[in-house]
């Protein structure tokens, strides 16, 4: 009997330990973070695709990188606004033009807040748009081809932080200024800043077929620093929210002076009013410098324009267009609701969350009950316009993001985690620790009327012990958490390049059937573009030498020149003419003081080489091509300037 009650204990124990194995609430251990429940979720078996695009700023790296989820495995970073020498954008001379601003050639920038495009609040994966932070621009990136098309930079804008966010049918791309300035600018004393100083807040306009953008209107408003910002959704479209900070207008030591108010201001922005407005002859042509930037897809080339002039608005000449509502000091993150109902603004330095109601504030400006006015701006009872208070939320509130099914998502900075609660009750649900201080937050399609609540992405300042030691300085970190069920789950944390800031993301399938492979050589309208090999030449206009090239596996028409001089500047003009997917050729010049190129099938790229020394020097492919791929190269002979050696070249025979 005892052998008997021994073999039931036995199997029961086994049992139960079979049965804690991979279950998340059970305790059992490993060497890692993580069971094998968790590293299933995560795992995208070789072939197989990933269900989600993520496309995250790179921050100080000044581009936009993407990564597949919920594999963490990056795919790409597409150059924006920095030169990018794996490819050669911004030094190609079709590419050159995409980096000028009005304070000339700016190959670098911060890029911060990516947001994809919108149709009736839904994810129609167009395009996605991204702020540059320190050299004010929007860029808008085309998630066909998955390149950079066009930038326009901001004027009488600085720290662009407020951006890249756009209506729900992508009518307008928002960018607002983080710094207020003095506008027009001017030489004027930095203590004169107080009533002075202007923040704009710029909508830009969104061609509906082709996306070229146009600065609309811009709004001057009061001297506060405006941090971010979102569209209304649903019955709050045509709104827009802004936080503020820094309501004291203060210009120095502002971790002190700035925080001085009890509460700071989100702004409402009725931009359907004011549009009425300026469709009507309303605002005022101010003088303004800024470049557009514009990349035609038909001849692979770029131009910039500076434009001269901008239209600008004054809040007090168009009433009941803008309110503040008051928001614990300090806030950050201004996140609305899939229903527009809702709009969450954070104090950084708050314990709380605080929800703001859009059908109370419309209420409460229907009644006039206001509680006085920031430079003419009627600012609402606090009382009148709260929803509720997300109690114990934690430390350091900062974004927020939901998932569709009536739950929000709050990442806290200071107790590094993310907050899980819910709407209407402001309850909170579940929280799990993010470990080092959290950013934002993204869950796909999380910032629009439909979001895909599968996954959510906390994205992290520091990164610490997470990852091998590489020095003093460490790549950024995400972590994907799974979502699906009532209790999130920490499933996987990935390296990110640049600072990541903020994220979008949206289903594969909204993509990946429609994405660019080729560029057809028949359509090509470059200028240089060589159709046929037997189209290859070289040309001398004065000093300058075009070589018309082009590449194929793995040869260079033509592969050997003579007659260059020192002292010319030689245009090579490549031609790719494959039409298989995924082949590009590259190209590289000995002495080459831009970058390489790489230049896609169907596409012509230029590269300018300026020979200081007599010789023969070689030029290669430098993207791996074929089985003959170390074969592919040409020499260039260049002679004395005062020779008399005639231009020649070979076409391969």
């Amino acid at each position: 009997m005892k052998k008997y009650k021994f073999q039931l204990l036995s199997l029961f124990s086994t049992l139960m330990l079979l049965t804690s194995c991979g279950n998340n609430n059970g305790q059992n251990k490993s060497n890692g973070a993580l069971n094998s429940n968790a590293a299933e979720k995560v795992y995208v078996a070789p072939g197989e695709h990933d269900e989600f695009y993520a496309f995250m700023s790179g921050g100080y790296s000044g581009n936009l990188t993407v990564y597949g989820l919920p594999s963490g495995r990056m795919f790409k970073e597409i150059p924006v606004f920095s030169q990018f020498p794996t490819s050669g954008y911004g030094y190609s001379e079709e590419t050159k033009p995409m980096l000028e601003t009005s304070h000339g050639f700016i190959p670098w920038d911060d890029s911060h807040h990516p947001d994809i495009s919108q149709t009736n609040g839904e994810l129609d994966g167009r395009w996605i748009f991204i702020n540059g932070n320190n050299t004010p621009r929007i860029a808008r990136i085309s998630l066909t081809s998955f390149e950079t098309e066009e930038i326009i930079e901001v004027p009488n804008s600085a720290g662009n932080h407020s951006s890249s966010f756009v209506t729900d049918n992508t009518e307008y791309v928002v960018a607002g200024t983080r710094f207020s300035v003095p506008i027009p600018q001017r030489d004027m004393p930095i203590s004169e800043y107080k009533g002075n100083f202007k923040g704009a807040l710029s909508f830009i306009s969104v061609d509906p077929e082709h996306g070229h953008m146009d600065i609309k209107f811009q709004i001057l408003m009061p001297g506060f620093n405006y941090d971010l910002s979102h569209p209304g959704r649903g019955k709050s479209h045509g709104w827009f929210f802004f936080t503020t900070y820094n309501t004291e207008e203060a210009n120095s030591l502002l971790e002190v002076n700035a925080s001085q108010n009890d509460k700071d201001f989100i702004a409402a922005i009725n931009w359907k009013k004011i549009e009425d407005y300026v469709n009507n002859g309303g605002g005022t042509k101010m003088p303004a410098k800024y470049a557009h930037n514009l990349y035609d897809e038909a001849t692979h080339t770029a131009t910039s324009t500076i434009k001269k002039e901008v239209l600008t608005v004054n809040p007090l000449d168009i009433p009941g267009a803008i309110y503040f509502l008051p928001t614990p000091k300090s806030p950050h993150g201004c996140d609305v609701d899939p229903s527009g109902q809702y709009i969450i603004g954070n104090g950084k330095l708050s314990a709380d969350l605080t929800v703001h109601s859009f059908d109370k504030m419309i209420a409460a400006i229907e009644s006039k009950k206001f509680d006085g006015e920031a430079y003419g701006i009627p600012i609402l009872k606090f009382e009148d316009v709260l929803a509720g208070t997300v109690k114990s939320g934690g430390l350091g509130p900062l974004h927020t993001e939901f998932d569709g099914k009536g739950n929000a998502y709050t990442t806290f900075f200071i107790s590094s985690e993310v907050v899980k609660w819910k709407l209407d009750t402001w309850e909170v649900i579940d929280r799990k620790p993010t470990y080092y201080s959290v950013g934002h937050i993204m869950i796909p399609g999380g910032n629009s009327r439909k979001p895909f609540g599968k996954y959510a992405i906390a994205m992290n300042k520091i990164t610490k012990d997470r990852y091998l030691p590489v020095g003093p300085e460490m790549e950024h970190s995400a972590q994907i958490y799974d979502i699906s069920g009532e209790k999130m789950e920490l499933i996987y944390d990935f390296p990110t390049h640049g600072e990541p800031h903020y994220a979008a993301g949206c289903p594969a399938e909204l993509l990946a059937p429609k994405a660019k492979k080729i560029y057809r050589l028949d359509e090509n309208k470059h200028p240089y573009a060589v159709k046929s090999p037997d189209e290859a030449k070289v040309v001398r206009d004065g000093k300058e030498v075009h070589i018309y090239m082009s590449t194929i596996r793995s040869h260079f028409t033509p592969d050997n020149i003579e007659g260059v001089k020192v002292g010319d500047k030689v245009y090579f003009h490549i031609t790719n003419h494959e039409q298989d997917f995924d082949v590009p050729h590259g190209f590289a010049m000995i002495g080459q003081n831009s970058s390489e190129l790489l230049v896609m099938p169907g596409q012509t790229k230029t590269s300018v080489w300026e020979p200081k020394q007599e010789g023969v020097w070689p030029f290669y492919c430098t993207d791996f091509c074929s089985a003959l791929h170390q074969e592919m190269q040409g020499y260039v002979r260049v002679s004395p300037a005062n020779s008399n050696v005639e231009l020649s070249w070979s076409l391969g025979d």
